[in-house]
């Protein structure tokens, strides 16, 4: 049988590896705004869930997740190189998505890199709509593609 990793929000201890894998799988090639202290800020943060997989004793994956009164931002969502493939990006999503309906929150917004097929193909598999291009959003430098769902409009269409 399948060991399936567990998902739980981040500790402290987790910010130096969370803020390094966003720098690498990220924000490669466009500085690095994710850096330890604001990973420790969002940890302590009421309206941000950190979620992080570990597995052998190391982070294979994370997303955090920002909560307003009616919308939640996805803010980031990376999984490991070796652990790639194995549905842990849509298990992370799936546990913030719970988290934002058990809130009363109904959409989601992302943005992604738009140099990021991979990315942008996964958004929409997991029931994201393309919503626009947005010019220079990182950074001045590289587009972004804004992406939305509408968790009630989902659910209600799958039951």
């Amino acid at each position: 049988m399948t060991r399936v990793p567990t998902i739980r929000l981040a500790l402290l201890t987790d910010a130096p590896a969370i803020a390094r894998m966003s720098r690498l799988y990220v924000e490669h090639g466009l500085g690095w705004s994710w850096n330890v202290p604001r990973i420790e800020a969002a940890i302590r943060c009421d309206s941000i869930n950190v979620a992080v997989i570990r597995e052998r004793h190391a982070l294979s994956g994370f997303g955090i997740m920002q909560y307003g009164d009616q919308t939640a931002h996805l803010a980031l969502l990376a999984v490991h190189p070796e652990w790639r493939k194995q549905g842990l990006a849509t298990r992370l999503l799936a546990w913030l998505e719970k988290c934002a309906d058990t809130a009363g929150i109904g959409r989601i917004a992302v943005e992604a890199r738009c140099d990021n097929p991979a990315a942008l193909a996964f958004y929409q598999k997991q029931g994201y709509s393309q919503l626009a291009r947005m010019p220079g959003y990182y950074r001045g430098r590289l587009d972004a593609i804004r992406f939305e769902k509408n968790l009630w409009v989902t659910s209600e269409n799958n039951s």
